[in-house]
């Protein structure tokens, strides 16, 4: 190992065997393949120089490393790269310095990185950790790869505790495993955060993903993720990253999924969020809390969750993808404050089933997100959607009046529909106006002034009561008794209720101008 250190070259120990060579197996490794993590440390530490022309650079393959290997607060300027290898104890790197860490399908108790400040990359592809993934306040130079990592519990709970974590350029998590809470609280990565295909499971806790105040300069990728590429890799290099896609309708693909709530509150994403293919399966008492984040796009496009609440309340995009069965039903969904400018649709998504959607999301009464569909539904050049859009907002606020509005509400809606449908208001005048000429028609009433009256005329007169405020010469001479009275007070209440209700659509129409 200290000759291969000097050249830059790998240190095999390894038994050339499938079968001997996993390190997640429970085959033992004898001491022929066996390094003090004392040594190491020491050759990281205060190692010999290269030999001239050469690279000093750490390159095991197929090593068990005995004992608890510390390296906190030291700094490491050698690139080191373990591949396969097996640590009996924690690995220690608290406030530790590195130039490149690579740690390639190694299995380890634990990995205590608090503070850990990397100028190249940290990667942990296929690697198993026993007692959980500690990165706190860490500072990762490029990227950052957990690809295809399994990773248990600690004792706290946390699978993966990141929080305050910075990844300068790409987070890749394609294929992770994880069976305790993944904390990444105020954590900022540089570009793309990728979690194509992971499995995040947090059985005993209340998140399984709990990232408040996460910063993605890019998209954030919780997506299922196509199948038709290799897997890991061969040969002293890591494995390839960054090629899982997002797959097309008919090929095989593994979802990304969620067992415990996701959390990312007042997150900041500066292209997506997108969860097309996610999977989540939650408790009642759990949510996908996604309370006040902002982004350009948010592609909510993953199968709706059966139990649990997916909450986006104060919530600001600009473009909102969806699908109809995407979210969850009554009682399932807060949108309250949620702003979107664009509604992009997948799939079948009429607008009976985005008023159930507001329906399921309102429990309780609330104009706000009704306005808010309707403003966006009448920016896209759907007038008559954002119509009845409000006309839906009215008949649920009449369910929440006393008594008398109630029943003015359901003359209303009956009658005009609450002056949504204009041209209603237009037959129901022109179905009185008749009916009142055919019931004047049969009569000659006497003039009040004998001198000073028009010519009677039944279709005028029908048309003086039905029209409030304009006076065509009709109403106010002529002497009425008994039924005939009590005819003219109909037309003229009715045409009261039309015309209010007729300008109270017309002051909107002309607002919305």
């Amino acid at each position: 190992m200290w000759d291969a250190f000097r050249t830059g070259s790998v240190c095999d120990l390894s038994a050339r065997a499938a079968d001997q060579d996993d390190p997640h197996s429970d085959r033992v490794w004898g001491p022929g393949r066996s390094v003090r993590a004392r040594v190491v440390a020491l050759l990281l530490l205060h190692g010999p120089p290269p030999v001239p022309g050469r690279v000093a650079s750490l390159k095991l393959r197929g090593v068990r490393i005995t004992g608890r290997l510390d390296l906190s607060g030291g700094t490491v300027a050698p690139y080191v790269e373990l591949q396969s290898c097996r640590f009996d104890s924690e690995i220690q790197l608290s406030e530790a310095r590195f130039g490149t860490l690579r740690l390639v399908n190694c299995a380890i108790p634990r990995l205590e990185a608090s503070r850990l400040h990397t100028e190249g990359d940290l990667h942990l592809p296929r690697c198993r950790v026993a007692r959980g993934i500690r990165l706190t306040d860490a500072q990762i130079g490029t990227d950052l790869l957990v690809s295809q990592v399994v990773v248990q519990r600690d004792t706290k709970g946390r699978a993966i505790a990141a929080d305050g974590m910075s990844v300068a350029q790409d987070f890749q998590g394609e294929l992770l495993e994880t069976y305790g809470e993944v904390s990444l609280r105020g954590a900022k990565v540089g570009v793309s955060m990728n979690l194509r295909g992971a499995r995040l499971g947090n059985p005993s806790g209340r998140y399984a993903l709990n990232a408040p105040q996460l910063t993605v300069e890019r998209t954030l990728y919780l997506t299922s993720i196509a199948m038709d590429y290799g897997r890991g890799g061969s040969g002293s290099s890591t494995p390839p990253y960054g090629l899982g896609r997002t797959p097309t309708r008919g090929q095989r693909a593994q979802p990304f999924e969620c067992r415990g709530g996701l959390r990312l509150d007042d997150g900041r994403f500066g292209d997506a969020i997108d969860f097309y293919g996610a999977r989540f399966l939650l408790t009642d008492e759990q949510e996908i809390s996604l309370r006040r984040i902002q982004t350009p796009e948010f592609r909510f496009v993953g199968e709706g969750p059966e139990r649990g609440r997916v909450v986006v309340s104060g919530a600001k995009v600009v473009k909102l993808v969806d699908t109809a069965t995407s979210w969850p039903g009554p009682g399932g969904v807060s949108i309250e404050g949620f702003e979107y400018e664009d509604l992009a649709p997948r799939g079948h998504f009429p607008l009976s089933r985005r008023l159930a959607w507001l329906e399921a999301a309102t429990p309780e009464y609330s104009p706000g997100p009704y306005e808010r569909l309707a403003a966006v539904l009448r920016a896209c050049g759907e007038d008559a959607d954002a119509r009845e859009v409000l006309l839906a907002k009215q008949r649920r606020r009449r369910a929440t009046l006393p008594p008398g509005p109630k029943a003015w509400g359901y003359l209303q809606d009956w009658t005009v529909v609450y002056g949504y449908r204009p041209g209603r208001a237009a037959l129901w005048m022109a179905v009185l106006w008749a009916a009142g000429t055919l019931l004047f028609a049969q009569l000659d009433p006497p003039a009040i002034k004998q001198d000073e009256h028009p010519h009677w005329n039944a279709p005028l007169y029908a048309l003086d009561l039905l029209l409030p405020v304009i006076d065509l010469g009709q109403q106010g001479h002529w002497k009425l008794a008994g039924g005939w009275q009590w005819g003219a007070a109909a037309l003229v209440i009715m045409g009261w209720i039309l015309a209010t209700t007729v300008a109270a659509g017309a002051s909107r129409l002309l607002r919305r101008g």
